[in-house]
């Protein structure tokens, strides 16, 4: 099969992903072998090709938005059948026995494994995956579109989550790229105001099509306090602003698996009045399966730019550069 690798970590610019020649992987006891037919391109996988989350082994198929078809099952597997439409998402694989397993959070545990860091991703013509960890997905969307929705738009939900956003709050999104323009969409199918904080032109020209209430520089203070806030650019100076902008009680939730370094926060200034400041880690199942039927109800619309799979270097790159309007996705079939 076709798979694209990572040679060795690199700048992207550079050109760290090859395009080789891979044996198609067999389905162990209980897992699926899933035709890919498209992938989505997540600042993850930036972040894996550029070495800020150094691969777990050499020549990893990066790729965790993965929507396919179920094309043979293992043994002992039941829960899917030939043809079925499935995704795998980042979270890949838990223990299922540590206390954080045990009590409804197996995005903490300790010995969690990730889709295209520790195991083969999507940026390949076929997968493998547990059947414990595929997701079906929506009948009225199509893979292209499904792909973002399984990191971009789980991920996004578990902010919102963890921001503590109620229905009809006032909620500050800093950074709007492909995460961001699925969250906003979960916002308002809730009545939330949003303002949405952006420094492109093409990201703001989307938040104003997706009906935010106000766009503007994350230097600017919005027009109303924030009850809650997600950070979605992996970038820690905006993290000061952010909490600045927060009403008594907000919470400030970071939705990346990396960002720069915070400067210095002040008590008073940024945190004071039972104001918090919340990282989100992975997802659980459970935030999967209740995000797809929610973006399944809105319904949720995925823009999206296609590729072909050969193309995976380009299309980090314009991530990094924030060229793209909404999410990359490679279709590989």
């Amino acid at each position: 099969m076709r798979a694209i690798v990572l040679a060795k970590p690199a700048p992207i610019e550079a050109e760290p992903l090859r395009l080789i020649e891979k044996p198609v992987p067999v389905p162990g006891p209980r897992e699926v072998l899933v035709r890919v037919t498209a992938c989505g391109v997540c600042r993850t996988d930036l972040h894996v090709a550029e070495g800020d989350l150094p691969p777990k082994h050499p020549q990893i198929v990066p790729g965790h938005e993965v929507a396919g078809v179920v094309e043979e099952t293992g043994e002992q597997s039941a829960r899917f059948k030939r043809g079925d439409r499935v995704g795998i998402a980042w979270l890949r694989e838990t223990d299922g026995v540590c206390k954080y397993c045990r009590s409804g959070r197996e995005n903490l545990c300790p010995n969690a494994r990730f889709t295209g860091w520790d195991h083969d991703g999507g940026y390949a013509e076929y997968a493998v995956v547990s059947e414990d960890y595929a997701y079906a997905l929506p009948a009225a969307i199509g893979d292209a579109r499904c792909a973002p929705l399984l990191c971009a738009g789980i991920i996004g939900f578990r902010a919102i989550k963890r921001a503590g956003v109620v229905p009809g709050a006032t909620v500050g999104l800093y950074g709007f790229g492909g995460s961001a323009h699925l969250a906003i969409q979960v916002l308002k199918h809730w009545n939330c105001r949003v303002f949405v904080m952006s420094r492109g032109g093409i990201h703001r020209e989307l938040a104003q099509e997706l009906g935010a209430d106000w766009i503007g520089d994350a230097a600017q203070k919005p027009p109303a306090p924030l009850d809650a806030a997600i950070l979605f650019a992996p970038a820690g100076d905006l993290v000061p602003p952010a909490l600045q902008a927060l009403d008594r009680g907000g919470i400030l939730a970071v939705a990346g698996i990396y960002l720069s370094p915070i400067p210095a926060l002040e008590y008073e200034r940024d945190l004071f009045y039972e104001r918090e400041l919340r990282s989100v880690t992975a997802n659980t199942r459970a935030d999967g399966e209740e995000f797809l039927k929610i973006a399944a109800e809105i319904p949720i619309k995925t823009f999206t730019v296609g590729m072909h799979l050969e193309e995976a270097n380009r299309a980090l790159t314009m991530l990094k550069h924030d060229e793209l309007r909404g999410a990359a996705v490679l279709h590989v079939r």
